[in-house]
């Protein structure tokens, strides 16, 4: 491609997406209305709201049709951000498969590329995002329900990309024996790397399990830590994990809730440096 035509190209992303408002961010929900205790690291794609009929104005038109020729030419930040699109009914119809089909397009093209490469953020989203649409399948399409398949997504975002949100979903498998057997200690080795990159969901589900003691060692003071950072973090929707901060802070002696707080502030400095 020539250097005009790549940064006309550029430039029509830059203009669209400043347009689009939508990030990449993934809102957390838990796994069904009646057990909160394990919840999902974000809303799954095959969930989204009912189709929604858009209205367009001019200048959304126009950006969308901006991103549509960024998509065609290959552009991954274009993909996905009409994959986010189609996937939440922004702007658009909300199809699941078009999303599925662009977020597709980006693995397929850019799933070797380097993890510290401008695009890693975008590509390893787009594997995140089609795991979560291998959970649960795309009704009345040919995307089936494959848990297997969602892992494979899951894990190699996690490990190749060190995608914060991959290692969480790929610690709730482990943790849920979703499609494999139970594994506590290697869901938690996951949700400890992603704890620590600020995911505040598996902040929240980490510091459960060492607070309860549940199929860990208990470590009700850290186990605490984790969960004040997760609250801080909390989007207000989600009430699961300002409930279970409540339960824990509740049940914790003083010196749990001293010690807790040393390691708060141990850890913000750490961030800090």
């Amino acid at each position: 491609m020539r250097m005009f035509e790549r940064t006309s190209l550029v430039a029509l992303v830059m203009a669209a997406t400043a347009a689009m408002a939508p990030a990449f961010a993934f809102e957390g929900t838990p796994v069904n209305p009646e057990n909160t205790a394990i919840p999902v690291a974000s809303s799954q794609p095959g969930t989204a709201p009912a189709l929604k009929k858009a209205i367009p104005s001019e200048t959304t038109t126009t950006s969308l049709t901006a991103l549509q020729y960024a998509a065609e030419g290959g552009h991954p930040i274009a993909q996905w951000r009409l994959g986010r699109m189609y996937a939440d009914g922004n702007g658009v119809a909300q199809d699941d498969l078009r999303a599925f089909d662009y977020f597709s397009k980006i693995a397929n093209a850019h799933a070797e590329d380097s993890p510290s490469a401008p695009q890693a953020a975008v590509v390893a989203n787009a594997f995140v995002a089609l795991g979560r649409y291998y959970l649960d399948g795309i009704p009345n399409s040919k995307i089936k329900r494959d848990p297997e398949r969602a892992r494979e997504m899951f894990s190699y975002a996690a490990s190749y990309f060190g995608n914060a949100d991959a290692q969480y979903d790929l610690a709730r498998l482990y943790i849920d024996g979703i499609g494999m057997p139970r594994d506590f200690r290697y869901g938690a080795r996951w949700l400890g790397l992603a704890a620590q990159k600020g995911q505040h969901q598996a902040q929240a589900m980490l510091g459960q399990l060492l607070f309860n003691g549940d199929k860990l060692p208990r470590q009700a003071a850290r186990g605490l830590m984790w969960l004040t950072l997760a609250r801080d973090s909390a989007t207000p929707d989600e009430i699961w994990i300002r409930e279970s901060y409540n339960r824990a802070f509740a049940k914790a002696s003083d010196d749990d809730r001293a010690m807790a707080l040393q390691m708060l502030e141990h850890w913000v400095q750490g961030r800090r440096d």
